[in-house]
């Protein structure tokens, strides 16, 4: 690529990614709109995950004066938690699947199936590939994306190469063609990378490893799952690899990335080089696309306008209001961090659904103009720590706030070495409330 197309694009990349979301008005005024403006107010929701989902259900039930529009992509919902279990044939496909417009019935708001393409904060509209919506408040809930760039920098064909072959498979919508992989996968080194925190579901990577180890072992197949991993590791964790797994996981600490080559099949990081038969290449996260399109994106230092992107959308701890844009509400995994005592939230479902209900009561008392009770997140996450025999661990995070108002977080794992499907209960009851699946 010549010198001046690429700085051209990397000017325009800073431009979207940076701005303050008033870069689009020409698309809002050329598109149809979505639905007729109403005496009502409107709130918008964009992602149908779980932060999204809670906020939608959350809003109905507190305020039927409001208006809820969910906008997504995706015909159905599909779940995250409990998708190892499925990846290694343990649980049925279809009780992760959930239909939409069944939860937008049964709660009473609308969903609109559609692609949202941009952010016009000062139109406040929502635009996406079939027409436009205004919004009197919108919560984002857009997840994450893969961050390429200290793999590969500006070139997008390993990435491409990376995405389409050995795709981490940590959004819902990759993870079929992941399962296709596995069951492809005949024998050899199948390699899998950690990204440095943080990202989505921390203890995840440790227990897909478990999974796919066990579909090894069962499948009889001459091969292993070789982890690199540059964080602090579970210990517990490290017991299951080194005991019931020994002969299926080679696990690599204290493994940073450096290079990554998907065209040769190999890895290497600061001490050694590895090849691969198969991949699961999982790179560093970020906030999702629109949450830099819109210039919702935090900076790594405070107030200082010269620092870096901090990656991820800067949101105030207890009402997930942008510290950018007050009509604006941001919740899930895409959000900054929460406390100079602990940094990020966990990244987990139950945690988005809880920050997406809390969302919803802040914009409920300003639309009555109240002050919303200050109320904080909780987070409690199942684990598989190993397949053959079942064990598993529960890891709850509890908050405070502390006597000079700055959040503090509990941590505690329990350990379960005879599991009763604790997992599969908490899923389905989630799946109840959120999407009203039969409980």
């Amino acid at each position: 690529m010549h010198a001046g197309r690429r700085n051209t694009l990397r000017s325009l990349a800073g431009t979207l990614a940076l701005g303050a979301g008033s870069a689009v008005p020409w698309l809002a005024h050329a598109a149809p709109t979505l639905l007729p403006a109403t005496r009502q107010r409107r709130v918008v929701v964009v992602g149908g995950g779980w932060g999204g989902l809670a906020a939608a259900r959350q809003l109905r039930e507190l305020a039927p004066e409001i208006e809820v529009v969910l906008l997504e992509r995706s015909p159905a919902f599909w779940s995250c938690p409990l998708s190892n279990r499925w990846l290694a044939d343990r649980i049925d496909g279809r009780l992760l699947a959930h239909d939409y417009t069944v939860a937008a019935k049964a709660f009473g708001y609308t969903f609109i199936r559609t692609e949202v393409t941009a952010i016009d904060r000062d139109q406040r509209q929502v635009i996406t590939r079939d027409g436009t919506l205004t919004y009197d408040w919108l919560v984002l809930a857009v997840g994450i994306r893969d961050d390429f760039t200290p793999w590969f920098g500006d070139d997008p064909r390993p990435a491409a190469e990376s995405r389409q072959h050995f795709g981490s498979a940590w959004q819902a919508a990759e993870q079929q063609a992941l399962k296709a992989r596995l069951e492809r996968f005949s024998g050899g080194d199948l390699l899998m990378t950690v990204p440095t925190m943080p990202y989505r579901c921390p203890p995840a990577p440790y227990e897909r490893a478990c999974m796919i180890a066990s579909l090894i072992r069962r499948r009889n197949l001459k091969a292993r799952v070789i982890l690199l991993d540059p964080n602090p590791m579970m210990q517990a964790f490290n017991r299951v690899f080194s005991g019931q797994y020994r002969e299926q996981i080679t696990y690599v600490p204290q493994a940073r990335v450096k290079t990554v080559d998907p065209f040769r099949k190999t890895v290497t990081t600061d001490f050694d080089t590895f090849r691969f038969d198969e991949a699961i290449l999982m790179p560093p996260q970020q906030a999702g696309d629109l949450a830099w399109q819109a210039g919702l994106i935090g900076r790594k230092t405070t107030g200082d306008a010269s620092s870096q992107p901090s990656g991820w959308a800067a949101q105030d701890a207890v009402s997930y209001r942008s510290l950018t844009d007050p009509r604006i509400f941001l919740v899930g995994d895409m959000v900054d961090r929460a406390s100079q005592l602990f940094g990020h939230y966990p990244k987990s479902g139950h945690m988005a659904a809880s920050q997406g209900r809390i969302a919803a009561t802040h914009i409920v008392a300003e639309a009555r103009g109240k002050e919303a009770q200050r109320q904080l997140p909780e987070s409690t996450c199942f684990v598989l720590a190993g397949a053959d025999p079942m064990e598993m661990m529960r890891i709850e995070a509890r908050y405070r706030f502390r006597g000079d108002g700055l959040i503090m977080q509990t941590v505690q794992q329990h350990y379960d070495a005879q599991p009763r499907d604790e997992d599969l209960a908490w899923a389905k009851g989630m799946f109840a409330a959120l999407l009203a699946a039969p409980a």
